[in-house]
């Protein structure tokens, strides 16, 4: 799996970003600008834990956006998949962010559950230059804390020395 450090992969992918046929487009590294940005990924669409967390980053985005960073999720599965998914679940119906076919860009990152062959729920935080900031992986069955990743995304952001427990507010580290 990539981790901090290193440069998130080039790509392009096939995404859905709304509830029609016409709503099926390429994302790639240039699609957001130079903003910040949180990849996560889920193991399938039409499965029980996944839909919690996607609708969790849907209703939370504008506090990603207050942060300058755009969010992206996606799974092995393809952008129709996405796109039926979205029209058959009433959570994800408004989703206002898009869902990547990520087949080849979980190859890159190294996020295939070995047994499964499905993105392990990994989460990436990228800064505008591309370098991963932050990189978590859970098993498949445990959702992630969409409060723990805005979090470390201010910790991050503060470029300051951040103790246990730190939440936006709180004070620093100081040498």
């Amino acid at each position: 799996m990539l981790t901090v450090g290193d440069a998130f992969p080039v790509f392009s992918s096939k995404a859905c970003v709304g509830n029609t046929p016409d709503d099926l487009i390429t994302i790639d590294n240039s699609s957001d600008g130079d903003k910040w940005r949180v990849f996560f990924f889920y193991p399938k669409d039409f499965t029980f834990v996944c839909p919690t967390e996607i609708a969790e980053f849907g209703r939370r985005l504008s506090e990603f956006h207050d942060r300058d960073c755009t969010v992206f999720g996606g799974s092995t599965d393809n952008e129709f998949s996405h796109l039926a998914w979205r029209n058959s679940h009433e959570d994800l119906r408004d989703l206002p962010y898009p869902l990547i076919a990520a087949q080849k860009l979980a190859t890159e990152l190294g996020i295939l559950d070995a047994e499964e062959g499905v993105c392990l729920r990994a989460t990436f935080i990228v800064d505008p230059h591309g370098v991963i900031q932050w990189a978590q992986a859970n098993n498949l069955s445990v959702g992630r804390n969409v409060n723990e990743v805005l979090r470390v995304l201010d910790a991050i952001q503060s470029d300051e020395l951040c103790p246990c427990n730190w939440s936006k507010g709180d004070g620093f580290i100081q040498v």
